[in-house]
């Protein structure tokens, strides 16, 4: 049975997903992921969940807040033998929920035009396409979106 743990950014289990995370990016991102890199650090995120199959950590995402009213979901990562069993989703929908618990109206985020399985997960989770924010505007291989919590 999976049971999800709300912790901070300087959790071991945590520290060491995003590092298969970070691996398989750099591996899609190609050249661009010097880019990419310099906006996912761990610094300053306090708002981290992981998911256990036992006492394995097998999934992750954490979430940061962007402005008074959004947060940005960061960081979600799941081990690829446990893929496909819809934990990513659970996991987005936890987050979802301790958002919203914190007053957040809407939740942003970016991925990469070469995270097919990033990009139907968040169209799967009714997240809508928006113009690419901040850092990311006028960036071709980010895509951005947003959801109303």
């Amino acid at each position: 049975m999976l049971t999800y743990t709300r912790t901070g950014s300087h959790n071991n289990d945590f520290i060491s997903l995003v590092s298969f995370l970070d691996a398989d990016l750099a591996i899609r991102d190609g050249e661009d992921h010097p880019f990419y890199d310099q906006f996912n650090k761990l610094d300053d995120i306090n708002h981290v969940l992981v998911a256990y199959e036992g006492d394995d950590a097998v999934a992750c995402g954490a979430m940061k807040p962007l402005s008074g009213e959004a947060m940005e979901i960061k960081r979600m990562y799941t081990l690829p033998g446990y893929r496909g069993q819809g934990i990513a989703a659970t996991l987005l929908s936890h987050l979802e929920k301790w958002a919203a618990s914190l007053g957040y109206k809407k939740c942003l985020l970016e991925t990469g035009i070469r995270q097919p399985e990033a990009i139907a997960l968040y169209e799967k989770m009714k997240y809508k396409r928006i113009s690419n924010y901040d850092q990311y505007a006028g960036i071709d291989t980010s895509v951005c979106f947003g959801k109303e919590i």
